[in-house]
């Protein structure tokens, strides 16, 4: 597992899923994916920085998929909606009919995501006994940003069956690694007006 100078992986193929699951229940229960974001929907964001680090990209979301069409990406349902980790079982599903060795998550309301996101969390889980590996940053672990081995889909499917499903206490109790990132703002959510403007000011600074 090395990975490539292009910032995909060799010899790995690795499917992305944005999580796009959520209401933005802080912003008067809309579509996240959907708010704007300097003139475009927030997930398009998300979309630029993650779809040149991977194989292809996947959206994992309840309800009409058709709403993404213009993305151009597969849409992926939960078959049991149990938040975050239902999405990547879902995802883990699709990848693993692809081919795809790895899934790397993130949500969809994370638009400064790093551009080395994926090598980094490949170096990070070839330290991990299960090959899974969380991002994390000074702020704290950010779970639902992670690599997700296809191999683990059983151990999550049972895990979901279960009842739990809190992230962190999945993914660490399958030791994974953690990717540290120097810069907090690359895994800002938006869950609030005020996030958002933040996130807009941002932009306008690096324009």
């Amino acid at each position: 597992m090395q990975p490539g100078a292009s910032g995909k992986a060799s010899d790995l193929r690795i499917i992305g899923v944005i999580l796009a699951g959520g209401q933005a229940r802080r912003m008067g229960g809309r579509d996240k994916a959907f708010l704007p974001l300097a003139g475009r929907p927030l997930i398009a964001h998300v979309l630029d920085r993650l779809d040149p680090q991977v194989d292809r990209v996947l959206i994992s979301a309840n309800g009409d998929g058709s709403r993404f069409a213009a993305l151009g990406c597969p849409v992926v349902a939960d078959a049991v909606p149990q938040g975050p980790l239902s999405g990547v079982l879902a995802a883990l599903k699709v990848a693993a009919g692809m081919g795809a060795t790895h899934v790397v998550s993130t949500p969809c309301d994370t638009p400064f995501l790093p551009g080395d996101l994926v090598p980094q969390l490949v170096l990070a889980a070839l330290s991990a006994a299960e090959g899974l590996a969380v991002a994390a940053t000074a702020d704290g672990d950010q779970p639902t940003t992670a690599l997700w081995p296809v191999g683990i889909l059983p151990d999550l499917a049972v895990f979901l069956q279960s009842g739990d499903a809190k992230v962190t206490r999945f993914a660490f109790a399958h030791e994974a690694a953690r990717a540290n990132f120097p810069d907090g703002r690359a895994f800002m959510n938006l869950n609030t007006p005020e996030d958002l403007a933040a996130a807009e000011a941002l932009l306008k600074g690096a324009a």
